[in-house]
């Protein structure tokens, strides 16, 4: 979860007075999860960001473009990552997204947001439900990262979901367990996890 984390952003050297997010709630638009998403923007700003929102299923593709373009960070919500992805792809936005984060401009993925980045998706029909993106062909991922994260371990609500996770997939794929308090930070090549394990 975005805001038990949020003030990681003020440890890793980031600037962030004065900058602008592009912020993406695409993914919670298949779910109710409004609260979070304005809890999320509230954080960002708190933070001293100027939140710019692009909700990539109903913009305008030179929108996408110009916002992904401008901003000086990538901010994508959770929610459901078929979702997410099938309007990704569907708008053109994951080529864009992909080659902004290539140049290295700093991402940062909240839950569905994390777990599309990853080479493949289809381990997250645990947690999310696949008929919320009929039109979505195939479950291959962004790409961008070697690894398949694993977000909401021990969380009271999804954590049965994660631990479904590790179960079926620890011994095929490289998986990265955080729980809520946790947050994934890449550096070139460097991976860390940063923030606290849960205790329960």
């Amino acid at each position: 979860m975005f805001q038990n984390v949020s003030d990681i952003l003020e440890t890793v050297g980031l600037d962030l007075k004065n900058k602008t997010v592009t912020y993406i709630p695409t993914a919670s638009r298949a779910e109710k999860l409004g609260f979070f998403v304005r809890i999320g923007k509230w954080r960002l700003k708190r933070l001293g960001l100027s939140v710019d929102e692009l909700e990539i299923s109903t913009a305008p593709y030179e929108v996408i473009v110009s916002k992904l373009e401008k901003n000086d960070y990538i901010y994508v919500t959770g929610g459901n990552t078929f979702f997410l992805l099938q309007e990704l792809r569907r708008t053109g936005a994951d080529k864009i997204l992909a080659q902004e984060i290539e140049k290295g401009k700093f991402y940062i993925g909240e839950s569905a947001g994390a777990i599309v980045v990853a080479p493949d998706i289809g381990y997250s029909a645990k947690m999310d439900r696949i008929e919320k993106a009929p039109g979505l062909k195939s479950y291959e991922g962004l790409n961008l990262i070697d690894f398949y994260v694993v977000p909401h371990y021990k969380n009271w609500e999804m954590g049965k979901a994660a631990e479904d996770f590790i179960n079926t997939y620890s011994d095929s794929l490289e998986l990265k367990s955080i729980c809520d308090n946790q947050a994934i930070l890449i550096e070139n090549s460097k991976v860390q996890i940063l923030g606290k394990p849960s205790k329960k």
